[in-house]
């Protein structure tokens, strides 16, 4: 019986790595690169332009395999604003820089920040 549940349990598991982990959870060498990639942002002149005209409340990082095409183009860093989240990434195989590419949504505008702690 135990050896059922525990073959039952590892299946479970190489499955939802196979199917989803391995497509949304960085690895290692994948979390040093968005981790750079996020000091990119902030180094970047799009970056700056934009924080001077709004408050910059978060900054994360993802990434999405299932968006297809090739390295980098399926990372990106969310800047969150109480306006909108604007997304950024590479602008070219190399990432000589980060750029914005898109806005979406901000949670703030109807959530307060998460900070401080109560």
């Amino acid at each position: 019986m135990l050896l059922v549940l525990s073959l039952g349990v590892n299946v479970y598991f190489i499955g939802k790595w196979m199917l989803v982990d391995q497509f949304y959870e960085p690895s290692q060498e994948e979390s040093i690169i968005l981790s750079e990639m996020v000091q990119k942002t902030v180094d970047s002149a799009e970056y700056k332009r934009l924080a001077e005209k709004e408050k910059i409340i978060a900054i994360e990082r993802s990434m999405d395999k299932n968006k297809g095409g090739g390295f980098p183009y399926y990372f990106m860093v969310s800047v969150r604003t109480y306006n909108d989240t604007y997304l950024f990434s590479c602008n070219n195989e190399q990432c000589s820089e980060m750029e914005i590419f898109g806005q979406t949504y901000s949670i703030y505008q109807d959530e307060k920040p998460r900070l401080p702690f109560r």
